[in-house]
């Protein structure tokens, strides 16, 4: 199965690339066109586009972009004069990649929690504590808020509570102080990340939850209820790795989406990450910029979801590599 994955990846990033130098070539403007509305002198529009290639025909221009690409060279960014593509994103990508970093850990623990605590309720045998119930009630409906609310409003929501709440509540705690926005140290990814991560833990906590309960009527869940363990006892030591399957194939395409950050997030913490980048690509109409981004989101995604199915066989060896 890897190495099926393995030989389809050029397949599908070659399908990928068509479609989106399509998509680009059909839509209007031209990224030559002057930012303020001015006229250019079509002698130095024509003149410019010779430079970078852009008077050819579609499939020529592709062919170009495939034997740069081949050579490491991604092309230059005609939104941002002066510089070449692959400045851009070795400029960008550390700052998306560190924040994705820490929203998926940030999802995938406070999901795992979540989804553990959700479930105790629910098992048969020992009648939940009210301390249990109210745990588990609290991590429901912190996974209905997740689901329901996106990114960037729990982004601004955030902004609020920490820009007045907290400040004027504990004003001689500055450790409850976060950086509101930019980029430079550790505190700054805080929000931003439990922003961008709240939505895949829900989604985690949901997933966890009912595969927890659907195992609790298992003959080993039953035997080792059975020998007196707590709830909390059989589903750390019995029940949580095999219950993880569906978690691992959740974290294949929730993965790329949040390593490769989110726009609005980065838009509203002002984070010079890809996000931003793309954004600007695509109002710009910045083939290479846009291109590179583009097989790099496909890339990611492609690859993420391999490392899901070697994932699989480590949580269960009965899965065929």
């Amino acid at each position: 199965m890897i190495a099926r994955r393995l030989l389809q990846l050029p397949l599908i990033l070659g399908t990928v690339f068509v479609l989106t130098l399509l998509a680009v070539w059909v839509l209007p403007g031209s990224p030559l066109d002057s930012a303020d509305g001015r006229q250019v002198d079509p002698a130095v529009t024509r003149a410019m586009e010779a430079r970078y290639g852009l008077d050819a025909s579609a499939p020529v221009f592709a062919g170009r972009y495939l034997a740069g690409l081949a050579r490491g060279d991604l092309g230059p960014s005609l939104a941002y004069p002066g510089r070449d593509v692959v400045d851009v994103l070795a400029e960008a990508a550390p700052v998306s990649i560190t924040l994705g970093l820490a929203a998926l850990g940030v999802a995938v623990v406070l999901g795992t929690l979540a989804g553990v605590l959700a479930a105790l309720p629910g098992f048969p045998g020992r009648p939940p504590t009210p301390a249990l119930r109210a745990a588990g009630t609290g991590s429901l409906g912190l996974a209905l808020v997740g689901v329901s609310l996106p990114s960037f409003v729990v982004g601004t929501v955030l902004l609020a509570v920490f820009a007045g709440l907290t400040r004027r509540l504990f004003p001689g705690q500055p450790f409850l102080h976060l950086p509101l926005g930019g980029w430079g140290s550790a505190a700054s990814l805080v929000l931003p990340a439990v922003a961008l991560g709240l939505a895949p833990a829900a989604y985690i906590a949901r997933l966890l939850r009912g595969e927890l309960i659907e195992s609790g009527t298992a003959g080993y869940v039953r035997t080792a209820r059975a020998k007196g363990l707590s709830p909390a006892a059989v589903v750390l030591t019995h029940q949580l790795r095999p219950s993880m399957l569906p978690v691992l194939s959740y974290l294949g395409p929730a993965a790329a989406s949040v390593l490769t950050g989110s726009f609005v997030v980065e838009k509203v913490f002002n984070l010079p990450g890809l996000g931003s980048h793309f954004v600007n690509a695509v109002l710009n109409k910045d083939q290479f910029l846009l291109l590179a981004l583009v097989l790099g989101y496909a890339t990611l995604l492609v690859l993420l979801n391999l490392l899901v199915d070697v994932l699989y066989r480590f949580v269960d060896p009965r899965v065929a590599a």
